[in-house]
């Protein structure tokens, strides 16, 4: 994980069951994903969530598109 990422995303076994969240704080990057992916604007997340800010919401963009960058192998008959 890159430096920004490590800063802005972090692991805790005793915080949500260890699932990546914010600068420590109970929310979760899959949180920020849902509310994304349900069509709210960063801007009104921001509002929301007063303890966030701008780059938090782009290093869980960043975090998602490096989970999905993998090989996937596949067999061949």
């Amino acid at each position: 994980m890159s430096r920004d990422l490590s800063d802005r995303i972090t692991f805790d076994l005793n915080l949500c069951g260890g699932r990546p969240c914010i600068r420590g704080y109970r929310l979760r990057v899959s949180d920020v994903l849902d509310m994304l992916a349900e069509g709210a604007t960063p801007e009104a997340i921001l509002e929301d969530y007063h303890f966030l800010e701008p780059a938090d919401i782009s290093a869980c963009l960043q975090y998602a598109a490096r989970q999905l960058d993998h090989v996937v192998l596949t067999g061949v008959a």
